[in-house]
């Protein structure tokens, strides 16, 4: 399994970024990844590190479908690659409910469909092949000169088994947020397969977020993984994944719930061999890639957090 790193600031400069990009590039990390940025757009931020000499493999996971459409997404993805010379994940999420009628005035009724149209019309993009779609969210009639680099994979954001199945069908790589390696086991890796299978394709890799401490003196590590998570654990979305999970954190307790959370692996925290413990549970659920979650360690110090990742890189190998 790669252990990969999260970017756990929301960087105003790409000097922000850069150390964390020049850790991964000099030390056992395989990629850097970013959430949907609402500062500096993240594909834009992925070209300027390596434009500043720190590029590396790179990861959007994910970013929401209301903000741009396929075929800009796939003109971006292509200059990010162009541009980087650099592998990438592009993943893709339809966002929650609350954000996508913000955006939208109304949400998508039916997710899933929005999110097989988006998929399907931005990978025949990327190749080159003329677009002739109608859809239901999505429609479009183009062609883009199709680049001389490789192919970027299509990720799906999943968390429930119907988005599991989605992504077995249509998607190069899962990418889950939180989800316990039990619940991966047990429920999404199923769906996944299962899916791939009747489509006759390979199953998507799964690449899992993963917020993660150690317990180091003078720093309350469980407060700080609560509180680098605690605006996805109030969105409906995740509540319900995790009580399907059987984790209940709707209980206004930060304290309760971080205990639940930390017992079912969904936060890493403690000694390093206890995150070393965690991160075999990942490994042996199926997981592919690990992305080390240290934003509630960033949120006290970026250098905290800098450390905290080349600790973990270099001390904890999951095989």
């Amino acid at each position: 399994m790669k252990l990969s790193v999260l970017l756990p600031v929301m960087p105003l400069d790409v000097r922000a970024a850069m150390p964390f990009a020049a850790m991964v590039k000099h030390s056992p990390g395989h990629s850097l990844w970013q959430g949907q940025g609402l500062l500096l757009d993240s594909y834009q931020l992925f070209t300027a590190l390596s434009a500043a000499g720190v590029g590396v493999p790179m990861g959007s996971g994910v970013a929401l479908i209301p903000l741009r459409s396929p075929l800009e997404a796939a003109v971006q993805i292509n200059s990010v690659m162009a541009l980087s010379k650099q592998p990438m994940v592009a993943g893709f999420g339809p966002g929650a409910k609350s954000f996508q009628a913000s955006v939208m005035q109304r949400p998508y009724s039916s997710p899933l469909t929005a999110m097989r149209e988006y998929l399907a019309i931005v990978r025949e993009l990327l190749t080159g092949r003329p677009v002739s779609r109608d859809g239901q969210y999505f429609s479009l009639h183009a062609q883009l000169p199709p680049l001389h680099t490789n192919i970027a994979e299509l990720g799906l954001g999943v968390l429930r088994p119907r988005m599991a199945a989605l992504a077995g069908e249509v998607a190069d790589v899962a990418i889950t947020w939180m989800c316990p390696p039990s619940y991966i086991s047990t429920i999404l890796q199923p769906a996944l397969q299962a899916a791939a299978e009747s489509a006759g394709r390979p199953s998507p890799r799964i690449v899992s977020v993963v917020p993660v401490a150690r317990e180091v003196p003078g720093r309350e590590h469980a407060k700080l993984l609560w509180e680098g998570s605690q605006v996805h654990l109030g969105a409906p979305h995740y509540q319900d994944m995790l009580a399907r999970a059987g984790i209940d954190v709707t209980t206004g307790m930060p304290s309760e719930s971080t205990g639940r959370l930390l017992a079912g692996e969904v936060f890493l925290g403690g000694s390093l061999d206890r995150i070393g413990d965690g991160l075999q549970s990942y490994k042996a659920a199926g997981v592919d890639e690990l992305v080390l979650n240290t934003t509630g360690v960033a949120s006290v110090s970026a250098d905290a957090a800098l450390e905290e990742l080349a600790t973990i890189l270099t001390e904890v190998n999951p095989g």
